[in-house]
C-alpha cells in the first residue's frame, strides 16, 4: 500500500489531477461500475514555444523523405488525437492550426477540426489553414487527400498508426524530430516513462491477475470485443491484468461480440469507452447484450469506462491514463 501511495504522490506532483468516480467498493474482489477520469486531459508542455532546428528531413512512415522548413502552422490529424496531444506536450500548442476531432482537450478547444465525421480529411479545409506541415497517419484519410496536400507543396509526414504502450517513446521522438525539437522529445519521453512507471506501481502485486475484456460499442450496430493487437490488450497488460479476449483465443484486433465469445473470455471486469457505454444505454443496456450476464463481470456489474479520446491515444498522457484506470479498477471507494 505504501508503494502505491508513493506512486500516486509522484503522479500528483507532476501537476496532474486524477479522479475515479464510482458507485461502489472496487477492490480486486468488489462489484460496481466506475469511470476513470482525468481532471484536465490537456497535456502539460515540457517547454514553452521551444526554438526549432530547421530545416530537417525525416523519413515518413510511408517511406518518403520529407523536408520541413517551418513549424509555425501545424495540422495534426489522426484517429486518436495522439499527434495533436504530442504537439502540445512538446510546447508547440500555439503553432497548432488544425486538429482531428479526437483531440478534445481544453488546450485545443479553439483549434479548427479538420476531420469530417471523425476520420475524413478535406483538402480545401486544410489548405485554407495555410499549413507549413501536416502530421498524420493511415488511421484517417482518404489517402488521396494526403497526396493532394503533398502535390500542393505542403510537407506531409506519416507516422506509425499502431497504438501500443511500447510504441509511445518512438512516436513522441518521431513527432519531435519532424518538428525540429528533438531535445524536447527526449525530455517528454523521460517524463512520460516516469509517469508510466509510477502508474504501474499502483497495481496490486498480490493475488491472481484480473481478466479484463475491452468492448468497443457504438449502439446496437457495432458491438466488438478486443483481441490481440487491439491496443487495449497492451494497456490491460500494463495494468497488471490479462486481456480476456486474447486469452480466450481471439487473434484479431476486434471480433463481433457473441454470447459464446463472451462466455469463453469470462472477464472479471469490462473496459469500455464512455461514449460507447452511453450509446447502448449505460449499464442497464450493457446487461441486455447476449452473454454479458453470464460473465463474472456482468454478474458483478464490474465495468470501467473512460473518455473515448483519451483511453487508447497512447501518447504523452499515457501514464496519467494508466494511473486513473488503476485507481478505478483496483482502489476501493471513490468520489
Amino acid at each position: 500500500m505504501m508503494k502505491r501511495l508513493a506512486a500516486a504522490a509522484l503522479v500528483a506532483a507532476a501537476g496532474f489531477g486524477l479522479v475515479a468516480c464510482g458507485s461502489s467498493d472496487n477492490s480486486t474482489t468488489s462489484q460496481g461500475a466506475r469511470t476513470a477520469v482525468l481532471e484536465d486531459s490537456s497535456p502539460v508542455p515540457v517547454s514553452d514555444n521551444p526554438p526549432a532546428t530547421l530545416p530537417v528531413t525525416v523519413k515518413s512512415f510511408d517511406g518518403v523523405d520529407v523536408t520541413i522548413t517551418d513549424n509555425s502552422r501545424i495540422v495534426a490529424a489522426d484517429r486518436y488525437g495522439t499527434l495533436a496531444t504530442t504537439t502540445v506536450a512538446l510546447g508547440l500548442g500555439d503553432n497548432l492550426v488544425g486538429r482531428d476531432t479526437a483531440a478534445k482537450f481544453p488546450a485545443v478547444a479553439d483549434v479548427p477540426v479538420v476531420t469530417v465525421g471523425g476520420q475524413s480529411l478535406n483538402t480545401e479545409a486544410i489548405l485554407d489553414l495555410n499549413p507549413t506541415v501536416v502530421l498524420t497517419d493511415t488511421s484517417i484519410g482518404p489517402k488521396s487527400v494526403q497526396d493532394q496536400l503533398r502535390a500542393a507543396g505542403v510537407p506531409v509526414v506519416f507516422f506509425d498508426p499502431t497504438r501500443t504502450l511500447e510504441g509511445v517513446p518512438g512516436q513522441i521522438q518521431a513527432v519531435a524530430d519532424a518538428l525540429g525539437v528533438p531535445a524536447q522529445g527526449a525530455a517528454l519521453i523521460d517524463r512520460t516513462e516516469s509517469e508510466i512507471a509510477a502508474a504501474r506501481d499502483l497495481v496490486p502485486n498480490d493475488g491472481d491477475p484480473l481478466k479484463i475484456a475491452f468492448l468497443y460499442m457504438r449502439g446496437s450496430a457495432i458491438t466488438m470485443i478486443g483481441g490481440e493487437g487491439s491496443g487495449a490488450d497492451s494497456l490491460i497488460e500494463a495494468l497488471g491484468a490479462t486481456d480476456a479476449g486474447t486469452a480466450s483465443g481471439i487473434t484479431q484486433q476486434f471480433v463481433p461480440i457473441t454470447s459464446e465469445a463472451l462466455i469463453a473470455a469470462a472477464p472479471d471486469a469490462l473496459l469500455m469507452m464512455t461514449d460507447g457505454l452511453a450509446s447502448i444505454g449505460g449499464i442497464d443496456g450493457l446487461e441486455k447484450v447476449p452473454g454479458i450476464a453470464q460473465t463474472p463481470a456482468g454478474k458483478n456489474k464490474r465495468v470501467v469506462d473512460m473518455e473515448d479520446g483519451v483511453l487508447l491515444s497512447f501518447g504523452p498522457n499515457t501514464g496519467r491514463v494508466m494511473a486513473a484506470l488503476a485507481e478505478a479498477i483496483y482502489e476501493p471507494g471513490g468520489s
